[in-house]
């Protein structure tokens, strides 16, 4: 009777479900759309996932920074980091120091 390889019982590399919690996958999910009216990614926030929105922030910045979130979603996690706050909380200025 031939035994079962140990990759063969394990998750491919490739699939990040088994990595992050369902929760987690939903934040990026939730992340990765657009919303047209206001208060309506927070109302989705609330309805969806289940948490506060201050939660729901703090849980995706967390993700932002966690390797398997990266490996499931790469292009929503990079897009995302380059649009967070720099190290000394300055927002990267638009057109530099002229005045319209």
């Amino acid at each position: 009777m031939p035994v079962p390889s140990p990759s063969a019982s394990s998750p491919s590399p490739g699939d990040p479900a088994p990595e992050l919690s369902a929760q987690e996958l939903a934040i990026l999910a939730l992340e990765g759309r657009t919303f047209r009216y206001v208060g309506a990614k927070e109302r989705a926030i609330r309805e969806e996932i289940g948490i506060s929105k201050v939660a729901y922030y703090v849980r995706l910045n967390a993700l932002l920074d966690d390797p398997r979130a990266l490996r499931a979603a790469p292009a929503l996690v990079h897009r995302l980091r380059g649009r967070r706050v720099s190290e000394h909380g300055e927002m990267p200025r638009r057109g530099g120091d002229r005045v319209a």
